[in-house]
């Protein structure tokens, strides 16, 4: 797997993406704002194997900008050394849906554990009957483990 280049998606299959992409650990959207300045936010995603899909209400200020220009990218990483860092980006598409986005209770449950995260997600559809699933599909995947795959300024 070491000879597989940064970009190349078969990294998503990487024992060390692996382990993040199964983490509590939420991933960190980078995007565009509306007036051209950069925003990273933490969020929750679920991976389906093919595609991130993230969650939030209709409301989200993330939305306005997000369909101005769908180009993201983010970063999945831990703080325990040796660092593990998985990058990600790739063009969100917005579907509005009604109740909460599956993918999203899945995640809930993830981050929470089961019985709180199916409190959270009960509590939420009492706040909102609708959300915008927002899917990810990786158009170029990086990897740095700090061992065997380290930030391109240290590759030879």
């Amino acid at each position: 797997m070491q000879s597989v280049h940064q970009g190349d998606l078969e990294l998503l299959q990487h024992p060390v993406s692996q382990e993040l992409l199964h983490s509590k650990i939420p991933a960190r959207l980078a995007y565009v704002w509306t007036d051209g300045t950069p925003r990273v936010i933490p969020i929750w995603f679920h991976w389906n194997g093919r595609e991130f899909i993230m969650a939030t209400p209709p409301k989200a200020p993330k939305l306005k900008a997000l369909k101005k220009n769908p180009k993201v990218s983010f970063t999945i990483d831990d703080n325990l050394f040796p660092h593990k860092v998985l990058l990600v980006r790739g063009t969100a598409r917005l579907d509005n849906f009604n109740g909460i986005v599956p993918e999203y209770a899945a995640a809930a449950e993830r981050y929470f554990g089961a019985e709180q995260g199916e409190a959270w997600v009960k509590h939420l559809s009492s706040l909102t009957s609708t959300m915008v699933r927002i899917t990810i599909t990786p158009e170029w995947v990086g990897l740095l483990d700090f061992q065997t795959r380290f930030p391109s300024a240290l590759s030879s």
